[in-house]
């Protein structure tokens, strides 16, 4: 049994599926979630006891060119670039703002051991792409995606349950240790995170939701329902707070290359992943009882009533016959309304009046 089972849980083959992770999700539940995590925060590799810091200085040569692969890295380095230069940070879309300070932030404490297998506490750990100070001084945790605005497709497997597991586990990484995170962030940066627990922030850019929108398997409202739901639990099983965000930028990619690095060519902005109500699974209508064709039943004429001729001032009942001056002999088969009866004339139906008041009757 692996070490991380968020992180196995995360490589599970129905969670990257599109059409199965829906599925999954909806076997989840915060209380679940919770003993996952805390697992997690037990098997976190200590960077401290192996001599390593959490915070790296980014030394070398500043990016002079784009390599897709490095785009998410880029994106961290402009993003935190920008926040330098504007001290206020980034308002969300709710409420509240956030400041990231740093990027690209290892948790591992060693390279990955093949011997060891999934006794290995390094196996399948990252890095937190963004670290921050988030709403009520917390602990703020960020990790993107990013595609380009002309993207056609996502990656394979890469489903918004898959990002959550992942990105839920590397925050009991960074909550495990984060005495050790406090002071190199004090040291670094002069913040200080209040005791409330983390903030997670599944940060993606816009075309990366629209494309998870658009795909067969994932249209309508069940997994973003889902990804909300467990959300909430969570918050109340472990008291994390998760935010799905889009991260919309100028420009494509959104980012250029100076002396200093890689740069955001605008302002950068925080919008909602999905708009208000997305995740509102509104009730199917009961289908309606199928009415059987069945053929209207026939009233007989009543032999013991004589036949009478039409007249719109006469009273007909069911089962009365009536000769008419064209249509010619019928037999009254119901009452259709005030003033008005359904007659039989032989294989055709027709609607006639009667009672209504005769010429020169006083109301």
């Amino acid at each position: 049994m692996s070490q991380h089972p968020l992180l196995a849980l995360s490589s599970d083959r129905e969670v990257r599926q599109s059409k199965g992770f829906r599925k999954v999700a909806a076997d989840l539940t915060g209380e679940g979630l919770r003993e996952q995590y805390e697992q997690e925060k037990a098997a976190a590799p200590n960077r401290r006891d192996a001599g390593k810091r959490y915070l790296q200085p980014h030394s070398g040569a500043p990016a002079q060119e784009r390599r897709k692969s490095q785009d998410v890295l880029h994106i961290g380095e402009s993003v935190v670039g920008w926040c330098r230069e504007n001290p206020g940070g980034l308002p969300l879309p709710e409420e509240g703002r956030i400041n990231f300070f740093d990027y690209g932030i290892p948790l591992k404490a060693a390279a990955a051991d093949r011997s060891l297998g999934e006794d290995d506490p390094n196996k399948g750990v990252e890095k937190v792409d963004l670290l921050g100070m988030g709403p009520d001084d917390r602990m703020a945790l960020g990790f993107l995606k990013y595609l380009e605005p002309d993207a056609t497709r996502a990656g394979t497997g890469d489903t918004p349950l898959r990002a959550l597991l992942h990105s839920l586990a590397h925050t009991a990484f960074g909550e495990a240790h984060r005495a050790a995170l406090q002071e190199e962030v004090e040291a670094a940066h002069g913040q200080k995170w209040s005791d409330e627990p983390p903030a997670l922030m599944l940060i993606a850019s816009p075309r990366y939701w629209e494309l998870c929108r658009k795909r067969e398997a994932q249209r309508g409202a069940a997994w973003i329902h889902e990804m909300e739901r467990l959300a909430h639990e969570v918050e109340e099983q472990v008291g994390i707070q998760i935010n799905f965000l889009s991260l919309k930028l100028e420009g494509n990619p959104g980012w250029e290359y100076g002396e200093a690095g890689p740069a955001l060519v605008g302002r950068p902005r925080f919008d909602r992943a999905w708009e208000h109500g997305a995740g509102r699974i509104r009730p199917r209508a009961k289908p309606r009882a199928k009415t059987a064709n069945a053929e209207p039943e026939i009233v007989e004429a009543d032999l013991d009533r004589a036949v009478r001729g039409y007249g719109i001032s006469e009273s007909y009942e069911p089962g009365d016959r009536i000769e008419h001056p064209t249509l010619g002999l019928g037999v009254v088969q119901r009452v259709a309304g005030p003033g008005k009866v359904e007659v039989l004339f032989g294989e055709r139906q027709s609607l006639l009046v009667h009672e209504r008041p005769r010429p020169g009757a006083q109301a």
